[in-house]
Formats: C-alpha cells, sequence, structure tokens
C-alpha cells in the first residue's frame, strides 16, 4: 500500500514549514561505543514540503475534540516494541524529551513488548488515567480498532507515528507522521544495484508481519530491481521479524540453502546486523563477498559502513518528539493537519558513513 498524499491548505503548507524547523534530534543509546559525537542538527527531522496548497485537512473542528493547552494537559505515548531495538530507545527518549521542553503537564507511557493485546489494552488504561490526546507507534497496522473507538468515544485526538494504521484520518486518527516506506525500498534498491553492478543474487530478511512498513519497503525494493536491474535476482524472501537474533538465523539458513547468494537486503538495520554476524561465522567477509543493504540508520549499523562490513543505509529517522507536538500544538491552534506528514529521511554509504556518524541513533 503506498502512501497517499492528499492535497493540503496553505495552512498545512505553514505547518510543515514549522515543525521542519522545530524538530531535533532526541537522545539515543548504541550498542556499541565508538568516538563520535552526537550532532543534533544531522539527527533533526524534517517534514517535506506539500505538494499542493488546495483541498483540505483535519481540523480540531471537523474532528470534534476539545481545545486544549498542552501544559496543562494529560498526554498519553504507546509504544509498540520493547526497548531492545536503537529505533525504539530513540523514538521513546524523543518523545520523552519533547514533552518536557514543550512543558506537558503528565505524559503516560507504555510499552505492548510486541503483543497486539497489550497495545490495545495500554490505551484503554491511559484513556482510564486521564490521557486527553495519544502518540500512537502502532504495532500492526490493523487490530487497534477497539483502543481507537475507546478515544474516540472520549473525543480524544489520536497521532500516529512511524506506521499506518488502516483506518480512517480524521475520524479514527488525526493524521500519520512517518517515512515513504515505498520510496525507502525503491532507494534500498538503487543502492544495492550501485554496489553490486546490478547483478547477482539477492535475499530479503523480511520485517515482522502485519504492518505497512513491511509492505512497502518490499514492494518499493521489488518494483525497482525489476525495473531498473533485471540481473539482480531475488532468490530468498524470509522474515526476520526485524530483531537481530531472528536476522541472523534466518542468514544461517541462508547460507546452508542459497549458498549463492551475493548480496542481502534487511528491511531494518537490526535484521542486517545479523546477517553480518552469521555472514563472519561461515568465514564470509559481509560488504565484500556479500553485500549489504539495510534500513533505519542506526549507529552500529553506520559504523559497519565504516569498517567495510557494510555496503548502504537508508535511514529511517526515528526522533518523532518535536515533530509530533509541534504538529498537536497546530492542530489545538486550529490549523488543519494533513492525512499523511511524511518526513525526509537521508542516506548512508562509504563515502559519507565517517563523517554522518554523529547523526545516527
Amino acid at each position: 500500500m503506498m502512501i497517499q498524499r492528499r492535497t493540503r491548505t496553505l495552512a498545512v503548507a505553514c505547518l510543515l514549514a514549522a515543525t521542519a524547523t522545530l524538530a531535533a534530534s532526541g537522545c539515543s543509546k548504541s550498542e556499541t561505543s565508538d568516538t563520535a559525537t552526537t550532532d543534533s542538527s544531522q539527527g533533526a527531522q524534517a517534514a517535506k514540503t506539500p505538494e499542493s496548497s488546495s483541498g483540505s485537512g483535519c481540523s480540531l473542528q471537523t474532528y470534534g475534540a476539545p481545545k486544549l493547552d498542552l501544559k496543562n494537559a494529560v498526554v498519553g505515548f504507546s509504544q509498540s516494541e520493547k526497548e531492545a531495538n536503537p529505533f525504539r530507545i530513540a523514538e521513546t527518549q524523543s518523545i520523552k524529551d519533547e514533552a518536557k521542553k514543550v512543558g506537558v503537564k503528565k505524559l503516560l507511557t507504555t510499552n505492548a513488548q510486541s503483543q497486539l493485546s497489550k497495545q490495545i489494552s495500554d490505551i484503554q488504561d491511559m484513556l482510564s488515567q486521564g490521557a486527553q490526546f495519544l502518540i500512537v507507534a502502532p504495532l500492526n497496522s490493523d487490530g487497534l480498532e477497539p483502543a481507537l473507538k475507546a478515544a474516540a468515544a472520549k473525543k480524544v485526538p489520536v497521532l500516529t507515528i512511524d506506521r499506518k494504521v488502516n483506518s480512517t484520518a480524521c475520524k479514527d486518527y488525526v493524521a500519520f507522521l512517518g517515512s515513504d516506506f515505498v520510496e525507502q525500498g525503491k532507494r534500498a534498491a538503487d543502492a544495492m544495484i550501485k554496489t553490486t553492478g546490478g547483478k547477482g543474487k539477492v535475499a530479503i530478511l523480511l520485517g515482522a508481519s502485519g504492518n505497512n512498513v513491511t509492505t512497502d519497503r518490499t514492494k518499493g525494493f521489488v518494483d525497482q530491481l525489476k525495473a531498473e536491474a533485471p540481473g539482480l535476482e531475488i532468490v530468498a524472501q524470509q522474515t526476520g521479524e526485524f530483531a537481530r537474533d531472528k536476522g541472523q538465523q534466518v542468514m544461517e539458513q541462508l547460507i546452508q540453502s542459497k549458498p549463492d547468494i551475493t548480496a542481502v537486503y534487511a528491511e531494518n538495520d537490526e535484521m542486517g546486523l545479523g546477517a553480518v554476524t552469521a555472514l563472519k561465522a561461515a568465514g564470509k567477509k559481509p560488504g565484500k563477498d556479500v553485500k549489504i543493504v539495510s534500513v533505519d540508520g542506526t549507529r552500529n549499523a553506520v559504523q559497519a559502513l565504516v569498517n567495510g562490513e557494510y555496503n548502504a543505509v537508508i535511514e529511517s529517522n526515528p526522533r518523532f518528539g518535536p515533530l509530533a507536538f509541534a504538529t498537536a500544538q497546530k492542530f489545538y491552534g486550529g490549523e488543519e493537519i494533513p492525512e499523511n506528514v511524511i518526513i525526509t529521511d537521508r542516506a548512508y554509504d562509504e563515502s559519507n558513513a565517517k563523517a554522518s556518524l554523529g547523526g545516527a541513533f
């Protein structure tokens, strides 16, 4: 499912201009240490400029929610997965940091631990605790309807980040903030074509099923290879569930069943790093014998690029705090919010990895 952009009003253009300047990086943790310092300007999120200044978005009036001052509000944040993944660590920290900066009266945070039923109950619990605005990182694109209905019944606006939900914008939720995942897959394919010369046998380490990130990153990659590099043959597609240990396990199996694989596209960095471990254990040289391209932009993956064990990384920026709260402030200020607020993402390769390491998370 490709992210569709709706036409927007001039007020929306102002929103995106404002959020682009307000965005700043959140704190992050790395599983390995290095000497690079964090560069907040490199790590900042920025929203893309809207394509049109006509049409309508979602306003406070059309959504039917009461006016709210965030400094006197209870805000809830629902995280989908355990914070053993650098993306989730950085995302949660960014929300916490910006809530403090904005002066939110109370921030409630929950973690669904990759369980859909828990995410539903987490959101319902936050509503019971008086949450007046919700920021949700959905586990899946489907299944959150009970939680969204509970929020709607209390006229509590919901802003979704990093994964889309298959529900109705400006009814079940206000807007989606995140990347164009099809474009990420396409850019990963372009990087793969460049590093392989357009020839070889590629294995895809798929993300978790049931969400648009996996579907879109796969579509963008597969379609681009078909169009631009028929000499790159996709010989395997197996899920690594966005986890490093699963990515390693799948790669170990593929080394045995498909020993002629020359390239790996991992739909997040954690799976790609798992593949690096598996390849090393098998006596292969990742980045040389087997080319590796992945999506996220974690410090560890960019460091692997610097070390020559990786070939390219397409960023998926997790620092949603500034953009999320800036969007909330505009929404409560009466401005219209587009259904999809798409952010810009960078790309890392051997030419810029060392200089850009400080902006990774």
